[in-house]
């Protein structure tokens, strides 16, 4: 398993390099481990950087691909708003801190939001994660010129509340540098965290029940 941000293990946090393309090759050997020769994939931040490496390495694998609030159309955002709340947990993982982050930056409330039981384990996780396991990854980076080798279908779906990567400048450099660029797709009051939002993952079924 490649390591993944915020993931507590015991590896050495070694990792393909994220500006080649081996996370796209890395893909295709999952896939063809689960012996999948065509697919729908759907990848949100780090994950939708993911998909667009498969879509220029092995892209007659992918039937189309999902991006929710990728981390590949443009720079993570430096306003003091995004960096405040991402640095707060990072410097002081504690659960207020935590919470304050998924709150302001990943969720969206009331419209978007976890169940109770859900936040608080995602909490815990957090401050565990953050406080015991050291990030060697790489980080997600505007792939810029790469995007223009993809060639799958792409629907991008974008939270109008994300601060980590605005969607307005997220959608305007998929329009100019995705050459599939079928539908984009903007829920309003979502934040970062769009994947765990069920009127998203209801659009990407919907597209997939529709897709010829």
């Amino acid at each position: 398993m490649v390591e993944t941000n915020g993931l507590p293990n015991l590896s050495g946090g070694q990792t393909p390099d994220i500006k080649s393309l081996d996370y796209g090759y890395w893909a295709n050997e999952v896939l063809e481990k689960l012996k999948i020769e065509k697919t729908y994939i759907a990848g949100a931040s780090f994950g939708g950087l993911i998909c667009m490496k498969l879509g220029i390495a092995n892209p007659e694998k992918i039937k189309a691909a999902f991006l929710l609030n990728p981390g590949c159309l443009q720079p993570f955002s430096l306003t003091f708003k995004n960096l405040y709340f991402n640095l707060l947990p990072i410097l002081k993982p504690t659960e207020k801190n935590v919470l304050k982050f998924l709150d302001k930056a990943v969720f969206s409330k009331p419209n978007h939001k976890l169940s109770e039981r859900s936040e608080k384990m995602l909490v815990e996780y957090e401050v565990f994660a953050i406080s015991r396991y050291k990030d060697n990854t790489q980080k997600p980076y505007y792939m810029d010129k790469q995007l223009e080798e993809v060639d799958v279908d792409i629907y991008l779906l974008e939270g109008d509340k994300d601060l980590l990567f605005p969607f307005k400048k997220s959608i305007e450099n998929a329009k100019r540098q995705i050459n599939k660029l079928k539908e984009v797709k903007v829920f309003n009051n979502v934040g970062h965290g769009i994947e765990t939002h069920d009127k998203a993952l209801n659009y990407i079924g919907k597209q997939i029940k529709n897709y010829h």
